[in-house]
């Protein structure tokens, strides 16, 4: 099914399982379908299963959402419980559409209990209490955690008596975006199908074979266990020669919702950086070019004392604070985690590499212990030019049978949907299904939320930043100056200067200029580089310059360098 098929089922308020393999847009098409609803003023719950798939969709978790926590069964004395909770009452008097992401990872029992509280609070015997639910996520990835005696059956949430009674219609998306049709995508569909030939096998060995041979470390490193993950990142970091900064995050709000937050976010509660330290960014954050996944490495500490982190495409960000909040239906903030959107990416688990997106990983699947693992792993890269494999095991090319089966009929399922229903009778119902759920179909309404969420989200997005920094330029202001009149640090500024300079290259930077002798230098250490070798990074021009040049005047010497 296409995507335009899918949103087109959404907005007709049917109840729906979005799936599809890793790289197919779930995400995208969910996202869509939030900004629709939100735009017609139609209450709509953002959640996920865990709290890092809740980060990527600026939701939380269904959990807390819900108020089921952690248990493993409602009692009617913890809904009365809820009840009295004017917040709760308020949310789940309001929602009139619930989204769940990551689905796959939710328990049966926990499933089944959030359709117990959305019957209980909307007096509705109906599933879920009538609302529309849209669950989203691929069976194929990592199972729910339950107990050692548990299997397939009593964890997978499709065999709950709530998702029978739901009636969801299944859009199964099979067009890739994230893996083309190149030899990567060719594994990942052998070991979806369960059709593993001596071709992938033997593709799969070479590339281990290869990966013996090959000395440069490739980073993030992806391993099964924390234990590994732990110990390579504390181990680099205290290779690194250095001084140490540390970095403690701020929980403040509902203890309990705090704890679960803490644990769940990417970014630790201490962070220790250094100057060289391999990091990824764990935030999303467009407006100051980063978003979760986004690699790169630790140059210097700015005057506000955040790091200055220069990123695999070359761009210099200044990781300034964020905060992770947990908000009510009202607006009104539960808890927050207040940290740098950092943590240290030498290494990092399969778990956690869940929803990213690399160019390229080392991967390590000698200890895989769990069906889906190799699988979510080898997911994540775009083709296998990325990929490290330091090994494998038997277990990396399983995937759990009951998933499999299941798989297959929502691909049988999705296809019988796609074929009866059409996108012209469907769209009859997009306007009644907003007006039953207190939302609007006046376009003028409409507009007037769109033009309030631009204005809110920024007015420097209307033009693009480095144009603003020239404006500035143009009127006479200094480095100093612009960097403290736009609130960046003076290599943000000079990162704009270099843009500048491309589109405008008449601009005038002679106040930026640095002694002859630094230009000398960068140019001779420029004249000398390989050019078969991207070796031409302001990390090369560092070291080539023995550590003597410092990276600002680095900068200011290649805009007088052509």
């Amino acid at each position: 099914m296409t995507q335009e098929k899918a949103l087109a089922i959404l907005k007709s308020g049917r109840n729906v399982f979005l799936t599809g393999s890793a790289g197919t847009g779930k995400t995208y098409v969910l996202n869509q379908y939030i900004k629709y609803l939100q735009e017609r003023r139609v209450p709509v719950a953002i959640t996920a299963s865990t709290g890092i798939a809740a980060t990527h969709m600026n939701g939380m978790t269904i959990h807390a959402w819900s108020g089921i926590g952690v248990r493993d069964h409602m009692t009617l004395r913890h809904l009365q419980t809820l009840k009295t909770k004017k917040y709760m009452q308020n949310k789940m008097d309001e929602v009139a559409v619930l989204i769940i992401d990551e689905i796959s990872m939710l328990h049966l029992k926990q499933f089944s209990m959030v359709d117990e509280v959305l019957q209980y609070f909307k007096g509705n015997n109906l599933p879920f209490g009538g609302i529309q639910v849209v669950f989203s996520g691929d069976f194929y990835q990592l199972p729910p955690i339950g107990e050692h005696h548990e299997t397939s059956k009593d964890k997978f949430c499709f065999m709950s008596n709530s998702w029978v009674r739901a009636n969801l219609h299944v859009c199964y998306l099979t067009k890739q975006f994230r893996q083309t049709e190149n030899e990567l995508n060719f594994v990942l569909n052998e070991i979806r199908n369960g059709e593993m030939s001596q071709s992938v096998v033997q593709l799969l060995e070479e590339k281990v074979q290869e990966s013996m041979y090959e000395d440069e470390e490739i980073f993030p490193q992806l391993y099964t266990h924390n234990a590994d993950v732990d110990r390579i990142n504390e181990f680099k970091i205290k290779e690194l020669d250095s001084k140490p900064k540390k970095f403690k995050g701020k929980a403040s709000g509902n203890k309990v919702l705090c704890e679960t937050m803490v644990k769940s976010i990417l970014a630790p509660e201490l962070l220790e950086l250094k100057i060289g330290a391999e990091v990824m960014f764990v935030r999303n954050n467009w407006e100051e070019g980063y978003f979760n996944g986004t690699l790169g490495t630790v140059r210097e500490f700015s005057e506000n004392g955040f790091p200055l982190v220069e990123t695999r495409d070359g761009d210099w960000i200044e990781a300034k604070s964020e905060t992770w909040k947990v908000d009510d239906e009202q607006g009104k903030t539960l808890a927050s985690f207040t940290q740098i959107p950092l943590r240290l990416a030498w290494a990092i688990t399969v778990h956690k590499s869940q929803g990213m997106t690399l160019d390229a990983a080392t991967i390590d699947l000698r200890k895989t212990f769990e069906k889906g693992q190799g699988y979510v792993a080898l997911s994540r890269l775009r083709d296998m030019k990325g990929l490290r494999l330091k090994g494998v095991n038997p277990m990396v090319m399983q995937l759990d049978e009951l998933a499999r089966k299941a798989d297959k009929r929502f691909m049988e399922l999705s296809q019988e949907i796609d074929f009866n229903l059409h996108t012209s009778d469907l769209e009859k119902d997009f306007d009644s299904f907003v007006v039953r759920n207190g939302g609007t179909i006046d376009k003028r309404e409409i507009k007037k939320v769109k033009e309030k969420k631009k204005l809110k989200a920024s007015n420097k997005s209307k033009v693009p930043t480095h144009l603003i920094t020239k404006e500035l330029l143009d009127e006479g202001m200094n480095l100093k100056e612009i960097a403290e009149e736009r609130g960046y640090v003076e290599s943000t500024i000079l990162g704009h200067f270099f843009k500048i300079k491309q589109e405008f290259p008449e601009t005038d930077f002679s106040a930026l200029k640095p002694e002859d002798e630094v230009i000398k230098r960068v140019q001779e250490a420029l004249d000398k580089s390989d050019e078969d070798k991207e070796n031409t990074s302001l990390k090369y021009l560092y070291e080539a310059n023995n550590a003597e040049i410092t990276y600002d005047k680095i900068r200011r010497a290649l805009l007088f360098i052509k």
